[in-house]
This record gives C-alpha cells, sequence and structure tokens, in this order.
C-alpha cells in the first residue's frame, strides 16, 4: 500500500519544539492550503483545509530556526491516525502527517540563508542541497507552484 502526501500551505502557528525522552525533538504544528472552485451555477467558492503535522529529529530544529506562522512551506510525508482517550473517557482521534521532507516556499527577504529543502527520511536523515541531483532512475516531476496571494490565507 502507499501512503504520500504532498502540501504546500501556510503554517498557522509557530512551530511547536519539544524533545522526547529519548532526546529526539519533535516539532508540531500546522498548515492551510486553499482550493478555489466554481460551482455548477458559476459562483466561486473557496474551501480551506488544515492539517496538523508533526516533524521528528534535525528536522524538527531546522524548520523550528527557519519558518514561523505565515510562511509558505511545502512538506512531504504520510498520513497517521493518532488515537487517544480524552479526560472524559471518550475515545477521540485524528489524522496528522508524519513530515519527511519539507522545502522553503517563501522567497522573502527574511528568510535569507535558510536551507532551501530537507529530507528527513527514515533511518538516514540528510540535507539535500539544490545542486546535488538524483539518479535520472529515481529523478522526481517537479511540484507546480500554486500563486497563494496573502489576502487568501485564511489567518
Amino acid at each position: 500500500m502507499y501512503n504520500k502526501v504532498v502540501m504546500i500551505g501556510h503554517l498557522t502557528r509557530d512551530i511547536e519544539l519539544r524533545y522526547l525522552s529519548s532526546g529526539t525533538a519533535l516539532g508540531k504544528s500546522s498548515i492551510a492550503t486553499n482550493h478555489s472552485y466554481k460551482t455548477s451555477t458559476g459562483e466561486k467558492k473557496d474551501e480551506t483545509c488544515f492539517l496538523e503535522f508533526d516533524v521528528f529529529g534535525k528536522s524538527a530544529e531546522i524548520i523550528n530556526q527557519y519558518v514561523k506562522k505565515g510562511n509558505k512551506v511545502l512538506l512531504e510525508g504520510r498520513l497517521v491516525l493518532q488515537q487517544w482517550t480524552a479526560q472524559d473517557g471518550s475515545k477521540r482521534s485524528k489524522h496528522s502527517l508524519n513530515v519527511e521532507n519539507f522545502k522553503f516556499m517563501d522567497n522573502k527577504g527574511e528568510n535569507q540563508g535558510q536551507p532551501n529543502s530537507y529530507n528527513n527520511a527514515p533511518q538516514q536523515p540528510q540535507q539535500t542541497h539544490p545542486q546535488q541531483t538524483q539518479p535520472q532512475a529515481t529523478q522526481t516531476q517537479p511540484v507546480k507552484q500554486i500563486d497563494i496571494s496573502d489576502d487568501e490565507i485564511p489567518f
């Protein structure tokens, strides 16, 4: 089975960085994406999707250092179902994204000097530099840029 999600959007809040008892860094936040479409009557509708995400290890520290609320990022990872029992005894669940790779999408001057992208593939985290090339057999297609104006950000 295949579980892969790629989202481009804006952070809805700053990264919350914690350290697990094992010493592994854990970053938590959420991303908002917009989708515009026209109904059968021609009316324009906007749909916003919010998704919480977790990022682990060195990636969590890097994304915490360079990304703030409102910044545009590309997140790639897999959906996971988190389940827990609330204080009132009810069972709760939610889907979230476990981030394996990310890329900074903001071109604003405030983020100069930041790495372009980071790959946190399981067992071998390594930074991906733009000048590095992948072998031809595993090369991926570029991600289509989505033009979102500041007026469309839902926060």
